[in-house]
């Protein structure tokens, strides 16, 4: 009897790790791209500027390359160099809406079951400079088409991050070789 409640506790608990790990949410005030187009963003994202965090520590010329899996999903192909080794690093994973796809909310997943939000928060009208959000303020990033982004735009998005409670101080700005 002892064996079958901890099996069912045990169980209970893995899916509910698996839940809680999956949802993926929005900083409070922030509110996603609408109407969003997924052809229109997929290909190469240049790393303008990001929040530093474990999986992209040390990392310059960084990427992000976003393509269609043949089920719709989108595959995501992070690069960057990582300038203490002298070897470049990538990571492959998978995007998916988080619900309406008109709306620029997704759940990325490079690690199985446990998706973590990528919120649009900003993007011009052509798609060529984006500013995204985590599931919270701990993580953004600047995106942008090519190496670098108008002056403009960037402090056009570090207004609009600064007073969604981002500490913009903390961003590392990336180098990209141009």
């Amino acid at each position: 009897m002892k064996t079958k409640q901890l099996i069912l506790k045990t169980l209970t608990g893995i899916i509910g790790l698996f839940a809680v790990n999956s949802c993926v949410t929005i900083p409070k005030g922030a509110t996603a791209i609408t109407p969003f187009d997924k052809g229109k963003y997929l290909g190469t994202w240049y790393e303008i500027a990001r929040m530093d965090f474990k999986f992209e520590r040390n990392l310059n010329q960084t990427t992000a390359n976003y393509s269609l899996n043949a089920n719709g999903s989108i595959k995501v192909l992070n690069r960057g160099f990582n300038y203490k080794t002298g070897k470049w690093s990538e990571a492959v994973g998978k995007a998916k809406f988080a619900g309406d796809p008109n709306v620029a909310r997704l759940k990325v997943s490079f690690f199985g079951p446990f998706y973590g939000g990528y919120n649009v928060l900003a993007l011009d009208p052509d798609y060529k400079y984006a500013l995204i959000a985590g599931n919270n303020t701990g993580y953004m990033w600047i995106l942008s088409r090519m190496k670098t982004i108008p002056e403009d735009i960037k402090q056009n998005y570090l207004k609009l991050a600064k007073g969604l409670g981002f500490n913009i101080d903390a961003l590392i700005w990336v180098e990209q070789h141009k």
